[in-house]
């Protein structure tokens, strides 16, 4: 899987009962407090580096949270401030040649999101450089200290990182080693969300196709080395979920490197992933009538003729199949892990939950009669760990494209993904699996608290700020944002998340900064001003692509 999914934050939800600061240039008491600010370093990674709309682009970058508290850090003595070079990319198109696609825009013409056209100009040219913004996008905690992530020889193999072979001083170069370079006076951290996000953005992980894969319990258990106590980041799989005492112990490593001079900083925690729109965007229960209808309608057709098809599809599907099912689970004491489809109100879409208990056997036994022995033991394959999505289930925001659509290797008579067909299990995060998300992100969380304190560095609550997202957040001007994703547009302009549905916007990148600032003068005696969110670009729109 491509790394480009890392959790954002927004902004705390309390607020000054007086008029708020905002940088005017002109105010003398600015101060830096106890904090020295002439060597910043920013550790992390796709948040740290300005990812935003799916990547990194020349102009994005700019928008990343670290560039813009340099830009209030240097009101108070603080330093140059260097990010990775993106000059090849003249057309801000973003993406890098051959291994990613283009940013992520909403085509007005067509009002859909796309990739904007035209092709990616940046290469891996090796700049060799080590600069302030040390944010690789894709990368987990123990990369941080892992030799080699920048070694172009070592990215087929699945061991380096695009991003950082554009920039490591050596092909033996760590992330944190040429961060240090920088004799950093003060940084911030943000380091840990890929270590569980990969797993959830991936739907758990593994399997997909029940008909042609064989679930392994084991191996699905091993996803979670919390689990399995595996404590060696060197045997793990790209979406595996880290183990919370090897996270501990690389964590404890990063942060002793970093203050090993003296330098103050500010660390960040994860932020839950229920909150974010990638997986709150598309609603567990999304099939109706229309819907149904349009997969079998001639084009073209009007509502009318939708809904009469797909009323009728609806009537075949519960006398040939979620009837039958329905049954079958029912005598076996599951009466609601299926229920007949209505044909008045939006049904949840029918999914693979490898956590479901097992029931090829029961299905293949009932139908071998009606059906045949061949056609009953397919029936068990596929439908023995499928049911109907509940409200606790997160759909993924790419699953979007993929219901109702076609499942080539799925018999014809029952081939649409969602509807006749379980979805796999890489669009759907079920409640069990977010328990692991859940679990991990508390104990990582622990710890980067646990470890702040030692230090006595500035800890910025991402995870509780996230979680008060859902209700809504007033900032400093009495603006209030939500988690609303792009719901029309009465809410554009209060929109904080970029187009991939992980990432912030330009906007949701200066709350961010506001938050860490407002952090640093509570703990550092600091006095710098924020920035003004309105003032930044929100939902990138063009007019034709």
């Amino acid at each position: 899987m491509k790394n480009k999914f890392i959790y954002i934050a927004i902004i705390a939800a309390g607020f000054a009962s007086c008029e708020p600061e905002f940088e005017n240039g002109v105010d003398a008491n600015y101060s830096s407090g106890e904090a020295d600010f002439t060597s910043y370093v920013a550790i992390g990674n796709s948040l740290t580096a300005g990812y935003m709309d799916g990547t990194v682009s020349r102009v994005g970058q700019t928008y990343s949270y670290p560039n813009l508290l340099a830009q209030q850090f240097a009101l108070v003595g603080g330093g140059a401030f260097t990010q990775p070079s993106f000059a090849e990319d003249v057309n801000n198109l973003g993406g890098i040649q051959g291994l990613t696609g283009t940013r992520l825009v909403i085509n007005a013409s067509v009002g859909g999101v796309q990739p904007i056209a035209g092709s990616p100009t940046i290469t891996l040219t090796p700049q060799a450089m080590a600069y302030n913004n040390m944010g690789v996008p894709g990368a987990k905690s123990f990369h941080l200290l892992a030799p080699g992530y920048g070694s172009a020889a070592n990215l087929l193999l699945g061991r380096a990182n695009p991003y950082f072979v554009r920039h490591a001083t050596s092909s033996s170069a760590t992330i944190i080693g040429d961060a240090m370079t920088k004799n950093p006076t003060f940084f911030t951290n943000w380091i840990g969300a890929n270590d569980v996000l990969a797993y959830a953005t991936s739907g758990g992980t593994m399997p997909d196709n029940p008909l042609t894969t064989t679930v392994d319990e084991s191996q699905m258990a091993a996803n979670d080395h919390n689990s399995t106590g595996n404590v060696n980041p060197a045997t793990y799989g790209p979406n595996d979920i880290t183990n919370s005492n090897a996270y501990a112990s690389v964590y404890s490593n990063i942060i002793n490197t970093l203050t090993n001079g003296g330098a103050k900083g500010v660390v960040c925690t994860i932020p839950s992933v229920t909150s974010i729109p990638y997986f709150t965007t598309v609603p567990y229960a999304p099939l109706t009538a229309q819907s149904i209808g349009k997969g079998v309608a001639p084009a073209g057709s009007d509502t009318a003729t939708q809904i009469a098809a797909g009323t009728a599809a609806i009537n075949q599907l519960n006398t040939q199949l979620y009837g039958p099912l329905d049954a079958i689970f029912t005598a076996l004491g599951e009466p609601n892990r299926m229920n007949p489809l209505s044909a008045t109100s939006a049904n949840p879409i029918l999914i693979f939950d490898v956590d479901a208990a097992d029931r090829s056997a029961q299905i293949t036994g009932a139908l071998s009669g009606t059906l045949g022995v061949p056609t009953a033991t397919a029936f068990g394959m596929i439908f023995g760990k499928a049911r109907q999505a509940t409200a606790a289930d997160l759909v993924v925001l790419t699953a979007s494209s993929v219901i109702g659509s076609t499942n080539t290797a799925a018999p014809a008579a029952i081939n649409k993904n969602g509807i006749s067909y379980p979805m796999a299990n890489k669009w759907v995060l079920t409640a069990t699996e977010k328990a692991k998300v859940a679990s991990a992100t508390n104990a990582f969380n622990a710890s980067i608290r646990s470890i702040a304190a030692t230090k006595n560095l500035a800890v910025a609550d991402m995870n509780a700020i996230m979680n008060q997202l859902v209700t809504g957040l007033r900032i400093e001007t009495g603006q209030v944002y939500t988690a609303n994703y792009f719901s029309g547009s009465a809410t554009e302009g209060l929109v904080l998340f970029s187009l991939d549905g992980v990432h912030p916007n330009a906007r949701g990148y200066a709350v961010i900064t506001n938050e860490i600032i407002k952090v640093i003068n509570a703990h550092y005696k600091s006095n710098l001003p924020l920035h003004n969110p309105s003032y930044f670009p929100g939902i990138n729109i063009v007019g034709s692509n």
